[in-house]
């Protein structure tokens, strides 16, 4: 009963959530495109004629908001490059060159590369979350893994001058991962867009500038 009583509560919050009204009206996937929109606004990470990788990119909003950034070359197109990877399939979206797969494979990891032809990625994105269980000490060891192997791929595709942005939850486990941003990048900082929950635990990490470029 609990249970029901709970999800009709998010329904009803869901329904008149004003980001999932607006997300609808400038036909975006989800909601959670306003928080990559509020972020990039100050932190101008998306810029025409970059690479752009999108990790967990399902069901889309961020690489549809990142493709109409890029977008006015003419003859149609955009100037850049997208590359979304999810495990779960995508609708299309124009420009974007998805890749349905893992990529700890090395098959997907081919892929990847066959569309960056040899160049380095100026921005990775990644809205993964894992599965929760509401077991704070497994959940942050989930979130943790989640953000390691976002890392990992950023390690072995930014460009020195890149960046890497991540979800990450404001929990156990938190002040390890901004340690292992710090090592990696010059300049870290954390983002808690309006379009996040106020109730949410969600908070983004953006590092930028690789300190050891591969």
């Amino acid at each position: 009963m609990a249970k029901n009583k709970l999800n009709k509560n998010w329904l009803h919050d869901h329904v008149n959530d004003p980001y999932v009204k607006l997300a609808q009206k400038e036909g975006y996937r989800a909601r959670a495109v306003y928080k990559l929109k509020e972020i990039d606004e100050a932190e101008r990470l998306v810029k025409p004629g970059q690479v752009i990788v999108d990790l967990g990119c399902t069901p889309g909003s961020w690489s549809q908001y990142v493709r109409n950034k890029l977008a006015g070359k003419e003859g149609g197109g955009v100037h850049g490059t997208i590359i979304g990877l999810d495990m779960l399939p995508m609708d299309p979206i124009a420009d974007v060159h998805f890749i349905q797969g893992d990529f700890r494979e090395d098959s997907v990891l081919n892929q990847v590369e066959e569309v960056l032809e040899g160049r380095k990625v100026d921005l990775v994105l990644s809205d993964m979350a894992p599965n929760l269980s509401g077991v704070a000490v497994t959940d942050a060891a989930r979130v943790e893994h989640i953000i390691e192997l976002a890392l990992e791929f950023a390690r072995a595709h930014l460009k020195p001058s890149g960046a890497l942005l991540v979800k990450c939850f404001n929990g156990p486990g938190y002040t390890q991962l901004v340690e292992k941003f710090r090592e990696e990048f010059k300049n870290v900082s954390s983002k808690k867009p309006k379009a996040s929950r106020d109730k949410s635990s969600e908070i983004f990490l953006l590092g930028k500038t690789l300190k050891n470029p591969s």
